[in-house]
C-alpha cells in the first residue's frame, strides 16, 4: 500500500514488478514462519501426517481463500478501482447499522494487524542470524530496524519504493529455487496436494484442528491484497498472483520435502533457513530481512490509507493527514505512525520470539476476513447475483474462516488477547465517532431558505447593523439547495445579527468515488446569497480554503461576481473584499432523555473528540480569519409538568 503509480493499472511487465513490491510483501514473507508454526504446534507428535496434512491444508487454503475468494471474486468488488473493507462499505447502498458494525470490526482487526505484521515478519527474518551465531541477541536488532522504518515514514516512501518490486522479484524467485532444490530430492511430497491428507490431518491428527491457527498464517496477506487494489489494478494483481502462488507453493513443498528427509531433527528448527545452502545463509537472511521490511512498509502505509479513508467516511475522528510526496494517494499520519512504532516495539519486547506472536497475528486477520465475507455477501445480494450462489459462497467461506477463527481462539491466552485489546480500542474509537455523529445528526433541523430570502436582502442593506465582513462564509451540511441548517439561521439573525454584503454557503459532499474533484455554484440571491457545492472523493484531502479561492477566481474571471471591497475608501484603491469564515460547533446538553446506550456513545464521543482536530484544521481554513461559534442542540421533548409561579 505504499505508493500510487498512475501508469501501472494496465497490465504490463513494469506493472507486474511494482505490484510484487506493493501488494505481495505480507503474503510473500509467510514462508518464514508458517511451516515452523505448524511443526512447533505439533512437535509432540512430529510425524509424516503432520507434514503432509499441514502442506495439504496450506495448498487448499491458498487455493480456496486467497485465489478464489480474493483474487477471483473480491477484487471485482471495486469502488471506482479502489479496494479494501472501507471501499466495500461505500459500495453498499443501504447503509444500515449492521454493515457499519461489520466494517468497524473488520477495519479495527486490520489496523491491529498493522501493529503485528512488522513485529512478526522482521523478527522472523532476523532470527535467521541464530543459525550463523546462536548467541546473537535478536530483539535489539529488530528494535533498531523498526525504529528506522517508522522514522523514514515522514519523508514518504518514494525514495525506497522504486526498489521494492525488483527486491521482491528476487525474493520470490529465491523462494521458488530453494523449494525446488529440495523438491527434486523428495518429489513424493507433492502427493500432499490431495485433499484427503487435509481431511486426515483435521480428523485424525492429535490437535490437528487447533493447528489450523498456524496453517492460516499462509494467507494472512490476502486482505491487504484487496486493500491494495487501487494502487496496482486488478489485472496486474491477478497476473502477478500466478507467479507468486507458484513460488510460494514450491517453497512450502520444498520445506515439506526437507522435513521428510530430516524427520528426526525437523521438529526443533525453522525449515525455511535450514534448507538454505550454508554459503547462502548470510545473503538469505539479508534478503529475508529486506522482504520483511517491505512487507512491514506495505502494512504501515496501508494503515495510513485505511485510517484516512475511515476519516473521510466518518468512522474515525479527524486527525492530521500529511502528503509527504507528490504521489497521489500517499499519506502520512504522524500520530498513527508514532503509535504504531511504540506498539510494535512493545510487542517485540514482550513476546521476544516470532513463534510467540503467531496466535495474536492469525486472529487479527481471521476476524477481518470474516467481516469481508459478510460485507461481500451483502454487496453481491444488492448486485442481483443469483441468491443461491451467493448463499453457497457465504456458507462455504463462513465455514472455512469460522474454523480458522475457532482454531486461533484456542491460542487466546498465549497472545490472541493482544489482538482483542488492540481491535477493541480501535472499535471503541470508531463506534463512538460513527454512531455519536449519527445521534447528533438526528437532531439537526433544517430551515427553508425561501422564508428568509427577504431577510437576507434586508440585513445586507441595514446600515444600523455594523458590517461584520464583506463576505461571510458558512460551512453547511444541508444537501437540498432550498434548505440550510437552523443553526446557520440562528447564527446570522438571532444570536447576534451578522451583516455582510455576500453570504456564502459551502457544502462539502464526500462522495463514494475515491478521486472525484468537482464543484458547482448556485446563486440563490444573486450577489447576496451564493451556495458552492464541493464534490470530493474520499481519497481527496478537503483543503476547502484553497479550493474556495480557486472557485472565487473562476467566478471572477467569468464575470459572475466582483471581489472588490465594500468599504468605499478601500474600493477606490482596488482592494479585494474581505472574507470571514464562521464554524458552528453544536453542543449536546445533558438534560435530554436519551437511552443509556446513546448517553454512553455520546460520553465516549466527547472523550474521542479531545484527540480529534477541529474542522478549522480539517478543512485547512485560515485560523486568523475564522470565528468558531457554539450553539446548543435543541430537542423538543414533551414536559409532563411545568414549573408554577408562587402567588
Amino acid at each position: 500500500m505504499a505508493q500510487h503509480h498512475p501508469d501501472i493499472k494496465k497490465l504490463s511487465l513494469a506493472g507486474l514488478i511494482i505490484t510484487l513490491g506493493i501488494v505481495f510483501g505480507d503474503l510473500g514473507t509467510s514462508p518464514l514462519y508458517t511451516m515452523r508454526a505448524i511443526i512447533i504446534g505439533g512437535s509432540k507428535n512430529f510425524n509424516e501426517l503432520l507434514i503432509y496434512g499441514g502442506l495439504s491444508c496450506i495448498f487448499w487454503t491458498l487455493t480456496l481463500s486467497t485465489t478464489i475468494k480474493y483474487v477471483l471474486i473480491t477484487l471485482r468488488a471495486d469502488n471506482n478501482g479502489e479496494g479494501g473493507i472501507f471501499a466495500l462499505f461505500a459500495l453498499i447502498k443501504q447503509k444500515s447499522s449492521w454493515p457499519a458494525i461489520l466494517t468497524i470490526i473488520g477495519g479495527a482487526a486490520l489496523l491491529a494487524d498493522g501493529v503485528l505484521t512488522p513485529s512478526i515478519t522482521v523478527t522472523s527474518a532476523v532470527e535467521g542470524l541464530k543459525l550463523i551465531n546462536p548467541g546473537i541477541h535478536v530483539v535489539p536488532i529488530v528494535l533498531l530496524i523498526l525504529a528506522m522504518l517508522f522514522f523514514i515514514q515522514q519523508f514518504g516512501t518514494n525514495f525506497v519504493g522504486s526498489s521494492f518490486g525488483p527486491i521482491m522479484l528476487i525474493w520470490f524467485s529465491t523462494l521458488g529455487i530453494l523449494g525446488f532444490s529440495q523438491l527434486i530430492l523428495h518429489p513424493g511430497i507433492l502427493a500432499a496436494i490431495n485433499p484427503v491428507y487435509a481431511y486426515r490431518f483435521l480428523a485424525h491428527y492429535p490437535g490437528g484442528f487447533i493447528l489450523l491457527g498456524a496453517v492460516f498464517l499462509c494467507t494472512t496477506g490476502a486482505e491487504a491484497l484487496y486493500a491494495d487494489l487501487g494502487h496496482c489494478g486488478r489485472k496486474n494483481i491477478q497476473a502477478a498472483w500466478i507467479f507468486v502462488k507458484v513460488t510460494l507453493l514450491l517453497n512450502y513443498f520444498g520445506q515439506g520435502a526437507w522435513l521428510m528427509m530430516h524427520i528426526e531433527t525437523g521438529a526443533y528448527v525453522n525449515p525455511f533457513f535450514e534448507m538454505m545452502p550454508r554459503w547462502f545463509l548470510i545473503p538469505g537472511v539479508i534478503l529475508a530481512t529486506s522482504a520483511a521490511i517491505i512487507a512491514s512498509q506495505a502494512i504501515i502505509s496501508g494503515s495510513f490509507t485505511l485510517i484516512s479513508e475511515a476519516v473521510s467516511l466518518n468512522f474515525w475522528p479527524k486527525i492530521r493527514i500529511l502528503h509527504p510526496t507528490y504521489v497521489r494517494g500517499q499519506v502520512y499520519l504522524p500520530t498513527i505512525n508514532w503509535f504504531l512504532w511504540i506498539a510494535t516495539s512493545l510487542v517485540v519486547l514482550f513476546f521476544g520470539v516470532s513463534t510467540n506472536m503467531n496466535a495474536a497475528y492469525g486472529l487479527a486477520i481471521t476476524i477481518t476476513e470474516i467481516m469481508t465475507t459478510f460485507l461481500l455477501s451483502f454487496y453481491l445480494f444488492q448486485k442481483g447475483l443469483n441468491h443461491r450462489l451467493v448463499l453457497t459462497l457465504f456458507m462455504t467461506y463462513l465455514t472455512i474462516e469460522g474454523s480458522f477463527l475457532i482454531a486461533n481462539l484456542h491460542k487466546f491466552t498465549s497472545g490472541g488477547w493482544l489482538t482483542f485489546i488492540l481491535a477493541f480500542l480501535y472499535s471503541l474509537i470508531m463506534v463512538s465517532w460513527y454512531f455519536g455523529r449519527k445521534i447528533k445528526n438526528r437532531y439537526i433541523t433544517f430551515a427553508d431558505l425561501d422564508k428568509y430570502l427577504d431577510l437576507f436582502k434586508d440585513l445586507s442593506r441595514d446600515e444600523s447593523v455594523p458590517r461584520l465582513a464583506t463576505n461571510l462564509v458558512y460551512i453547511i451540511r444541508a444537501n437540498r439547495h432550498d434548505q440550510v441548517e437552523s443553526k446557520v439561521i440562528y447564527s446570522i439573525f438571532q444570536k447576534q445579527p451578522k451583516r455582510a454584503d455576500t453570504y456564502w454557503l459551502l457544502h462539502v459532499d464526500r462522495v463514494n468515488e475515491p478521486n472525484t474533484f468537482k464543484y458547482n455554484v448556485t446563486q440563490i440571491i444573486p450577489d447576496i446569497l451564493i451556495r458552492v457545492d464541493f464534490h470530493i472523493g474520499f481519497k481527496v484531502e478537503p483543503k476547502i480554503n484553497l479550493y474556495f479561492r480557486e472557485v472565487l477566481e473562476d467566478l471572477q474571471n467569468s464575470g459572475e461576481i466582483k471581489l472588490q471591497s465594500s468599504y468605499e475608501s478601500l474600493k477606490m484603491h482596488d482592494f479585494e473584499g474581505d472574507f470571514k469564515f464562521i464554524l458552528i460547533d453544536r453542543i449536546m446538553s445533558r438534560d435530554f432523555n436519551l437511552s443509556n446506550w446513546e448517553n454512553f456513545i455520546l460520553s465516549l464521543n466527547s472523550v474521542v473528540r479531545k484527540v480529534s482536530i477541529t474542522d478549522l484544521r480539517t478543512l485547512s481554513l485560515d485560523t486568523t480569519n475564522t470565528i468558531i461559534e457554539k450553539v446548543p442542540i435543541t430537542i423538543d421533548q414533551p414536559l409532563s409538568y411545568r414549573i408554577k409561579r408562587l402567588e
